[in-house]
């Protein structure tokens, strides 16, 4: 793509960080199928934003995170001030935002940043395994129900219960649901 700025200008950066950072974030919002992360090192900055992008999030006991911007003089670029406060709350994002603190798999799943943490060598395994079974759930049931709960997350009870009543004749009268 033929860059419009100058690569170091204001737009130039702006450009750049929308078009290609910033479009994961997006492509990861749109996708209706769950999308698992799993940590098997160290993940700071983007690293752990990708990750937050994630539906959820699996870690290796050994997996580290740290939001780092701060440290290095910017802000967090790839979404992960819209994603960690979702997660952990306002006030332990800017913790993490602030300190720049690494925290290990166990803190990361005390907070639930992470979902669960394995031991290093079956992390894969145990991942696979789980992707596995979610992949033999109703098709239909689990895309519905990232839809409903990530569009709940900006609405009102009224809009969100009516967003399941919209819901509930697709799935009630699906092959899935008959079966």
């Amino acid at each position: 793509k033929f860059d419009t700025y100058a690569a170091n200008s204001p737009a130039g950066i702006k450009e750049r960080l929308v078009e290609n950072v910033q479009r994961l974030a997006l492509t990861f919002q749109e996708l209706d199928k769950p999308v698992i992360a799993a940590v098997n090192g160290v993940a700071t900055g983007g690293g752990v934003d990708i990750a937050l992008m994630c539906d959820l999030r699996f870690a290796a006991r050994s997996a580290r995170f740290s939001e780092s911007y701060v440290r290095m003089g910017l802000i967090p670029g790839a979404g992960g001030a819209y994603y960690l406060p979702r997660i952990v709350g306002s006030a332990k994002a800017l913790e993490l935002f602030w300190s720049c603190e690494s925290i290990d798999a166990e803190e990361a799943e005390r907070i639930g940043l992470v979902n669960r943490v394995f031991d290093d060598d079956s992390l894969m395994d145990s991942t696979l395994e789980f992707a596995r079974k979610l992949a033999a759930r109703a098709p239909l049931s689990v895309r519905l129900v990232k839809k409903i709960l990530y569009q709940s997350l900006v609405s009102d009870l009224r809009g969100a219960l009516d967003l399941v009543a919209s819901n509930m004749p697709v799935v009630r009268l699906s092959d899935d649901h008959q079966e």
